[in-house]
């Protein structure tokens, strides 16, 4: 598969919270996916954390949901270019569930699936401190299914290819293991303060 650089869209405007070769979406919010969106319902839906854990554990929509309450409120950035400030998402932190699984000492990074199959990588010190969340609110109301709902992974200081839609779990390695696009040549990390936007960059 071929990687095109040449995205196209907003004149690009000087803002200093916007990162390099980004647009202000304004109210707008894209929808792009890397596969059909799937008719999945919140009884249906289940997140498992496992792969280097003391503990691997699934939990369902009710069982996520009894987690302490928590929420994002900032900017999101696209790779496609665009950019939404002030945004709002309701989930838990993605802490929460670590904390029950123990991660091991040699868990250095974490491949993340959706329900559809879709996986991406990142390493596992994006994803603590309170950096992600599984969310499944966003500006108050249920997550849209086409923007990943019942439950999206939320990473929202990397580029949103990273914030895998319509979560299913995820698997903990002592090493990187590239995802759907970044086998495809987009970059292993995804900083848009840095555009690290494909390989190389």
């Amino acid at each position: 598969m071929n990687v095109t650089r040449g995205f196209t869209g907003r004149p690009r405007v000087a803002d200093p919270g916007l990162p390099p070769g980004q647009y202000d979406a304004g109210d707008d919010w894209p929808v792009l996916s890397a596969e059909v969106t799937p008719d999945l319902a919140p009884a249906d839906w289940t997140f498992r954390v496992d792969g280097l854990v003391a503990a691997p554990r699934t939990w369902d929509w009710d069982e996520a949901h009894a987690l302490p309450e928590s929420a994002y409120e900032g900017d999101i950035h696209c790779v496609t270019s665009w950019s939404k400030f002030g945004v709002r998402f309701g989930g838990v932190s993605l802490d929460a569930f670590l904390a029950a699984v123990r991660p091991e000492a040699s868990a250095t990074h974490a491949v993340a699936y959706s329900h559809t199959g879709y996986t991406t990588n990142l390493p596992l010190a994006d994803l603590t401190g309170g950096r992600a969340w599984i969310a499944w609110q966003y500006d108050g109301e249920p997550l849209p299914a086409e923007h990943g709902g019942p439950a999206r992974l939320l990473v929202p200081h990397l580029y949103f290819w990273k914030s895998a839609k319509w979560i299913a779990g995820l698997r903990l390695l002592d090493h990187d293991e590239p995802g759907f696009w970044e086998q495809n040549g987009y970059h292993a990390r995804g900083n848009p303060w840095e555009e690290q936007r494909y390989s190389g960059d």
